[in-house]
C-alpha cells in the first residue's frame, strides 16, 4: 500500500507530531508499506518531484527527532521555507497525496487537528486517516466539548468560557484550571489557587488563543481510555512525577509513572470505558481516538476533553494501552488504516 504519513505543520504540538510521523513512517515501512513522510507545511519543495520514486524510496523530510522540553519556534519553521508563504498546505503534499491509499495524520493540534484540513482533504476525494471534521472541530474547541458533553449528560467539570481577559475576571473559584480553548499537549494550562495566579496564568492563556476555557479544579487520579473503532481500550493512569500533567511531563521519557491496565477495581473501569463511548458517540468521533479524565476520592470520573488525532510518540498513552490488548505499535497503526478506510469507502 501507498501511504503518505503527514506531521508537523504550525501548531505548538510541532515536535510531538514529527516524532510521532517518524515513528508511524518506520512502522509502516516494517509492515511491508511504501511510505512518504512528509512535513505538511514545507511539503516538498524540489523543482522536480517524481512521485513514483518519492514512495519507491520511501522519502522521509527527516529521520530523527526527539520532543524538547519547551516548545518549537513556529517563526523560524516560516522563515525556512523556500516561498516564505503562510499558506498551511505546502509544495506538492496534495499531489503526492493524491497518489497514495491513504493519509496518515500524524498532525497535533492546528489546522491539522481542528477539522480545517479535513475538511480540504474531503473535497479533493482524499482518504486520511481518524475522525471527519465535524467530530474534529468539536473535540478540538474545549469550550464546544463541554457543551456536547453536558447536553448528554456526561459528566464533566464545571467551567466557563471566556474571550477576553477583564470578562474572565468575573470567575471568583478556586482552585482552578486555565487552559486556551483549542490547544493540546497541555500547552498553556496551569492549576491556579488564588486570585494572583489565576490572573498571571489567564494572561498566559491568553497569549496563545483569543478565547480560554476555566473550570473547576478536580483533585484525584487522572485517566485516559483509548478507543478503537468506537471500542473502548483498557483504562491508563497518569501519574506525573513532577505533580502536573504538563507539556514536559508527557514527553520527556521518565517524567512520568503510567500503570496499564489501571489499578481501578472493575466497577471503576466498566464507568471509565462507558463514559468514554458515551464522549466518542456524542462529539461524532470514528476511528479512533482518546478521552481524558479525573476520578475523585469519592470515586467520581469527570471527562476533561477528547483528543482525535492521539499521539503515537514512545511516550504517547494509545499505543501503551493497545499492547495491552495484545495490539503491536505497527499493527496498532495498521489497524488505524484499516478501519479509516473501512469508514471512508461506506
Amino acid at each position: 500500500m501507498r501511504i503518505v504519513v503527514l506531521a508537523g505543520g504550525l501548531s505548538t504540538e510541532r515536535d510531538v507530531s514529527i516524532s510521532s510521523g517518524i515513528l508511524v513512517a518506520n512502522a509502516l515501512r516494517e509492515k511491508g508499506h511504501e511510505v512518504v513522510l512528509l512535513d505538511v507545511f514545507t511539503g516538498y519543495e524540489n523543482n522536480i518531484c517524481d512521485i513514483d520514486a518519492l514512495f519507491t524510496n520511501n522519502y522521509s523530510f527527516t529521520d530523527s527527532f526527539s520532543v524538547k522540553e519547551t516548545l518549537s519556534d513556529i517563526s523560524e519553521v516560516k522563515e525556512n521555507r523556500l516561498d516564505k508563504s503562510d499558506r498551511f498546505i505546502g509544495a506538492n503534499v496534495i499531489e503526492i497525496c493524491n497518489e497514495a491509499d491513504i493519509t496518515f495524520l500524524a498532525l497535533h493540534g492546528g489546522a491539522g487537528e481542528n477539522g480545517q484540513l479535513q475538511a480540504a482533504f474531503d473535497l479533493l476525494g482524499i482518504k486520511y486517516t481518524g475522525t471527519g471534521y465535524l467530530g474534529s472541530a468539536l473535540a478540538m474547541n474545549k469550550g464546544l466539548t463541554k457543551s456536547v458533553l453536558i447536553q448528554n449528560k456526561i459528566n464533566t467539570p464545571a467551567g466557563e468560557v471566556f474571550k477576553a481577559f477583564d470578562e474572565a475576571l468575573s470567575w471568583n473559584v478556586f482552585p482552578c484550571v486555565v487552559k486556551p480553548c483549542s490547544g493540546g499537549s497541555s500547552v498553556g494550562i496551569a492549576v491556579s489557587n488564588n486570585r494572583e495566579e489565576y490572573e498571571k496564568n489567564l494572561k498566559q492563556a491568553f497569549e496563545y488563543e483569543s478565547e480560554v476555557v476555566v473550570e473547576q479544579f478536580v483533585k484525584g487520579r487522572e485517566f485516559s481510555v483509548g478507543l478503537i473503532g468506537g471500542k473502548p481500550l483498557p483504562p491508563i493512569e497518569i501519574i506525573p512525577k513532577s505533580g502536573f500533567y504538563d507539556y514536559a511531563s508527557k514527553y520527556q521519557t521518565g517524567a512520568t509513572v503510567e500503570i496499564c491496565p489501571a489499578d481501578i477495581d472493575e466497577e471503576t473501569d466498566k464507568r471509565l470505558r462507558s463514559s468514554a463511548a458515551a464522549a466518542y458517540e456524542a462529539l461524532h468521533l470514528d476511528s479512533y481516538a482518546r478521552i481524558d479524565y479525573l476520578v475523585d476520592d469519592n470515586g467520581v470520573e469527570y471527562c476533561l476533553e477528547a483528543n482525535t488525532l492521539p499521539g503515537m510518540t514512545p511516550t504517547s498513552l494509545l499505543p501503551q494501552e493497545a499492547a495491552v490488548e495484545g495490539m503491536s505499535y505497527a499493527d496498532l497503526c495498521e489497524k488505524i488504516i484499516e478501519i479509516s478506510l473501512e469508514k471512508q469507502t461506506d
